[in-house]
């Protein structure tokens, strides 16, 4: 196959390329493309499958001209991205990352499951509702992904916590209650692998079916690094770091993966312990 890659620079993006190039021809284009809508054009008619991650990322400080930018990224590449799919000669496969932010909250003995379908009142499930939308105005057959935490040494959340673990200095958000949805990246690839082969369509939540709380993955976190977990962060702290986005850390969601597993997808990593295991390997 000829598989284009929108958003192919970041954690996600460069992991699908390696995976992809071994057997496929793969180009990979960050966010400038959408400047060039008519080599954009040329790309998304040379291709058979047509990957779209882009958008800011979520973990920093959100200014008003930050979720400005984190909006913009998601919502307006799309539509930007609707307009040139639908006047393209050829319409290749389309995939599209979206987020678990799109449900309300929930404790871990209460996950959502795909059936749900009222997203939660936030800034977060208020972006990923619209994203999806753009995203099947796209193509009504879309294979849509909810991400949950992307676990890898390479980059995205781990990356950044590790400097701290390795200091000693983990400990809980706040309680340490929330739910955690997280998901190996490996496990990721073969979703996506799993989708193109199967064919699917429609909304799929891409998260582990193990559901822990953001306390006991601090715990398996330090404990595979052989450090203590001992420093707590308070919800202040992270509000003054991150303001409205310290709502990543610490809104608890709950998720499950059933339409994955109903299909027959098996995930490498169902736990955590495995999952940390093999990353630290």
């Amino acid at each position: 196959m000829k598989i284009l890659i929108l958003g192919g620079t970041g954690l996600v993006g460069k992991a699908l390329v390696s995976h992809f190039a071994i057997n496929h021809e793969v180009k990979a284009l960050g966010r400038e493309i959408y400047n060039n809508q008519q080599l954009l054009k040329e790309y998304i008619e040379w291709s058979d499958l047509l990957i779209q991650l882009s958008g800011a990322t979520i973990a920093k400080r959100w200014t008003k001209k930050y979720k400005e930018e984190i909006w913009d990224s998601r919502i307006k590449t799309n539509q930007k991205l609707a307009k040139i799919y639908n006047q393209s000669r050829n319409r290749p496969k389309l995939i599209c990352a979206s987020a678990v932010g799109f449900y309300p909250e929930s404790d871990c003995k209460n996950p959502f499951d795909e059936s749900y379908k009222k997203h939660g009142p936030d800034f977060l499930s208020i972006l990923a509702d619209n994203w999806e939308q753009e995203a099947l105005n796209i193509s009504s057959k879309a294979l849509i992904f909810r991400f949950g935490v992307v676990l890898s040494k390479n980059g995205g959340a781990l990356k950044e916590m590790l400097p701290m673990y390795r200091l000693g200095a983990g400990g809980p958000i706040g309680n340490g209650t929330q739910c955690f949805p997280w998901i190996h990246i490996q496990d990721l690839i073969n979703a996506f692998q799993f989708g193109i082969d199967k064919n699917l369509n429609g909304i799929y939540n891409l998260t582990s079916p193990d559901l822990i709380n953001q306390k006991d993955f601090g715990k398996a976190l330090s404990k595979t690094i052989s450090r203590p977990f001992l420093i707590k962060t308070f919800p202040w702290q992270l509000k003054l770091l991150f303001g409205e986005g310290s709502e990543v850390l610490l809104k608890s969601l709950a998720v499950n993966p059933k339409k994955l597993l109903k299909h027959g997808f098996k995930f490498n990593f169902a736990n955590i312990d495995s999952a940390l295991k093999d990353l630290f390997k």
